[in-house]
């Protein structure tokens, strides 16, 4: 079940392949996401020495957290990957033109995950067909239903 999904992740990237990530989050982060209250937007993906780490997602902590601990909303935070696939990432990233960005939050089992995606950038007029290719796409099933009634 989805939390939160990055739509901009797929208009400006191509997304080749996916990975799902634990989250390693405090207690008043956790409350605030099964609020709603996450963003992930501006987020993005870095391999920093063997670990990864998720950037700037905006996570707004809610008015009733605790008093003793102070919420910080962008804070750089830890995702959990198999070693294997660390590796796998390590040596994708590092060739010309590829990034990881975050996907989606969601939950499995109870526990929220990140869904990662290894992806390449699009250019302008890339962005412009598959736009293209999304209208046309409406356009089939609006006629679809018409020919139906």
């Amino acid at each position: 079940m989805s939390i939160i999904d990055n739509k901009k992740a797929f208009h400006d990237y191509f997304i080749e392949e996916r990975y799902e990530a634990g989250m390693v989050l405090e207690g008043w982060e956790v409350k605030a996401i099964r609020a709603g209250r996450a963003q992930l937007k501006e987020a993005y993906v870095i391999v920093r020495k063997g670990e990864v780490f998720l950037f700037g997602a905006h996570i707004s902590p809610l008015a009733t957290a605790s008093t003793h601990v102070s919420p910080d909303p962008v804070r750089t935070r830890k995702l959990l990957l198999n070693g294997e696939e660390i590796k796998k990432l390590i040596g994708k990233v590092e060739r010309a033109g590829y990034t990881l960005v975050p996907i989606n939050l969601h939950y499995t089992k109870g526990r929220i995950k990140c869904e990662i995606g290894l992806a390449k950038g699009k250019k302008q007029h890339d962005k412009r067909e598959s736009e293209k290719q999304r209208d046309w796409q409406r356009e089939q099933q609006s006629i679809l239903k018409q020919n139906r009634r």
